[in-house]
């Protein structure tokens, strides 16, 4: 069984680069994390040693204008 909680919302660089200190701390400490996920807390056991992976996307359109995107994607197996 898989569950998903997914919240999408906008912010200004600031607030953003608040929101992954306070999950980059949650990731210093030991054992489980809670992480907020628009109004619902996820708790999660991360290990040790995590796998991550980034993906940057620059696209260009003469419609739509230039975007750009950045993903981070983290996982590990949960040893509980």
């Amino acid at each position: 069984m898989a569950d998903s909680t997914e919240h999408k919302t906008k912010m200004n660089r600031d607030e953003f680069a608040d929101f992954l200190r306070k999950i980059a701390d949650q990731f210093e400490g030991d054992g489980e994390m809670d992480i907020s996920v628009g109004n619902k807390k996820v708790q999660l056991h991360p290990p040790d040693r995590v796998k991550s992976e980034i993906e940057v996307v620059e696209r260009s359109s003469i419609l739509r204008g230039n975007r750009e995107s950045l993903e981070l994607d983290v996982n590990w197996k949960v040893n509980k």
